[in-house]
């Protein structure tokens, strides 16, 4: 079967023409086709030099080296490779964390006080305090007085969240048990920014906060994350009180690698009592 026919049978079913029983299955056909895209690292160059040198420097970045030209623009695969990256990362920013994701973590969804996507992006502000709902029910249901309270946030990588977050918290966790540092139960924040963990530190009354937050993503990927620390935030803290470990993903830090190092970053801001560059300079 030809691309001008299925042309053909799509529009006529769009425009709600006739089509006959053999369009018809031709067409259910390729709608239940599955396609399969595999991205490969291979030396695009004509001719090169060196090229065991080009390929070994491919393995060890994720920026596109070596790819070649064709004319005076991409060849057609390296382009494809291109679009797919530049869906993915719209993807990740866009598309809301799945329920069931959350619901597998046990984690209860808060909002921001932001409405839409588009408001969270173009004003700050309201990405950075909760909601008169989710305000209220934090503060009817947090147990008080816990040493640590995480908040994990999409940010702008709902990607990040459901592709790490599942390996980095139950590790997380445990490393801070076994320190026998008290945890007040997780949360999940919609659309929200680092510095509302300031407000939900006040609501809880917790000595240190740590958010796990989506990272913006880029073309090299769109599933990272990063967690910000500060310990006893208050109306005067700044971005100089946190402590932020970034590019947390299977091609960075591993997230169980990441979540065993911050339990241990933790237990030694709390014995420090400091976090940002205060804590820094005490090390």
């Amino acid at each position: 079967m030809n691309i001008e026919q299925i042309v053909k049978d799509v529009l006529s079913e769009m425009e709600g023409k006739e089509s006959n029983p053999k369009r018809k299955s031709y067409t259910q056909e390729y709608q239940n086709r599955h396609i399969v895209y595999r991205q490969e690292k291979k030396v695009g160059v004509d001719e090169p030099k060196n090229r065991e040198y080009v390929e070994q420097v491919q393995k060890e970045t994720p920026a596109r080296i070596g790819i070649g030209r064709s004319g005076t623009r991409m060849k057609t695969k390296n382009y494809l490779d291109f679009r797919v990256d530049h869906a993915a990362a719209q993807d990740a920013v866009f598309k809301d964390v799945g329920d069931d994701v959350l619901t597998r973590m046990d984690l209860p969804i808060l909002h921001s006080k932001a409405t839409s996507m588009e408001e969270y992006l173009m004003n700050l502000d309201v990405g950075r305090k909760l909601n008169e709902e989710s305000r209220s029910w934090l503060t009817e249901n947090a147990t008080k007085g816990k040493q640590v309270q995480i908040v994990v946030s999409d940010g702008l990588s709902s990607t990040g969240i459901e592709e790490t977050i599942p390996d980095l918290l139950p590790t997380l966790i445990q490393g801070l048990k076994a320190k026998n540092i008290s945890i007040e139960n997780p949360i999940f924040i919609r659309k929200s920014r680092v510095w509302i963990q300031d407000e939900v530190a006040s609501l809880v009354d917790c000595d240190l906060v740590i958010s796990l937050i989506g990272e913006r993503p880029g073309l090299a990927t769109s599933k990272s994350i990063s967690a910000y620390i500060i310990y006893k935030p208050n109306k005067e803290s700044v971005e100089a009180d946190r402590t932020v470990f970034s590019n947390i993903h299977e091609g960075g830090v591993p997230p169980v690698e990441a979540g065993a190092y911050l339990a241990d970053i933790i237990e030694k801001m709390l014995q420090s009592k400091a976090s940002g560059v205060k804590f820094s300079q005490m090390q």
